[in-house]
């Protein structure tokens, strides 16, 4: 074991050792460091896991501090609250974004059936053989599905257990993919609403066609910068390598 691995296993002041410290809650300016409860959540649980793979006595991992408590009950005590608001977190975050879903799930769906240009006496849409009327089926089935996909990964959010570990792993993949999945939709939809225009406005309006096939990209722009950095930091923290891999590479070797 190396003089890292030994500080780490021994008690300090005879009544705790480095994982009764790290089971603690972090002070407020470190926690901030991390956008939103789950998320600082889940660092909180990295942290501890990074020093519990320190540990390899078992007789450490179950040592009882002055209070009684092991590791992970002190963990669990200090981490209460923060529980509590990473819960509420992401249950609001996956209410709100389910409603636009919804949303985009009808309007996708009745696109469907109500084609632009209206259908022929057999049925076939009039505008079957344009280029432009195959981007808008192709795009509009996209944000059909996709915003389906967003819809049942949120319901899967707000149904979960919110134990402990799920903020480790699960709802932030849960999170990532209905906010990547949610994007799609949206961007899907706009492709499908500019299609759409450019069938109808093409033959009369043309100076108004492309200023509002333009304008289109607004929406999409706007999720992506309010929505781009959270997401990012999603993937990284929960796909990315530990936060903790270069100091652990240097503890162990």
């Amino acid at each position: 074991m190396s003089g890292h691995k030994v500080f780490a296993a021994t008690p300090h002041d005879g009544l705790e050792n480095a994982l009764h410290i790290a089971g603690k809650l972090a002070p407020t300016h470190r926690l901030d460091v991390v956008t939103g409860a789950a998320l600082q959540m889940q660092r909180e649980l990295q942290w501890f896991q990074e020093v519990e793979k320190l540990i390899t006595e078992l007789s450490y991992k179950e040592a009882e501090n002055k209070e009684e408590k092991t590791p992970r009950m002190l963990f669990t005590k200090e981490h209460k609250h923060l529980l509590k608001e990473g819960q509420q977190w992401m249950k609001d975050t996956a209410s709100s974004c389910t409603v636009v879903a919804a949303l985009i799930v009808t309007m996708a769906f009745a696109a469907a059936f109500t084609v632009p240009g209206g259908n022929q006496d057999d049925g076939t849409p009039l505008f079957l053989n344009k280029k432009t009327f195959i981007l808008f089926i192709v795009s509009d089935a996209i944000a059909l599905f996709s915003s389906s996909t967003s819809v049942l990964t949120f319901l899967g959010i707000l149904t979960s257990r919110y134990a402990e570990a799920d903020f480790l792993y699960a709802l932030p993949k849960r999170l990532t993919i209905g906010l990547i999945s949610l994007f799609i939709s949206i961007a899907a939809t706009m492709i499908a609403f500019s299609s759409a225009l450019a069938l109808m406005l093409k033959h009369k309006v043309t100076w108004i066609a492309a200023p509002l096939v333009i304008a289109t990209s607004i929406p999409v722009c706007l999720f992506g910068l309010l929505q781009f950095p959270l997401l990012v930091e999603l993937v990284i923290s929960t796909y990315g390598r530990s936060i903790f891999h270069r100091q652990n590479t240097r503890w162990i070797h």
